[in-house]
């Protein structure tokens, strides 16, 4: 997984997902998208505020597990100070 980010000035968080045709049929990307989703969802109120973001789901996201995808997530959002509690 991927992330780019952007800061803003509307002191709102926007983002979008991303899911390439080469990870598989609509079936499989769509599951990825409604998962990082969901993952954005739960882990929201700990992000910054301002920050217009694309996610992109890589190859071995088709594979992995809900638990892995958040894992990633997280672990990208802490290495572009993303998180709250952590220094800019």
């Amino acid at each position: 997984m991927v992330i780019y980010t952007r800061s803003n000035k509307s002191g709102i968080n926007r983002v979008g997902f991303t899911v390439t045709v080469k990870l598989g049929h609509a079936v499989v990307r769509n599951r990825i998208r409604r998962r990082l989703r969901e993952i954005y969802r739960l882990h929201e109120g700990e992000l910054r505020r301002g920050a217009d973001m694309v996610i992109v789901a890589r190859g071995r996201s088709a594979d992995a597990d809900y638990h892995r995808l958040e894992r990633d997530f997280l672990s990208a959002c802490g290495k572009l100070s993303l998180l709250e509690g952590e220094g800019r």
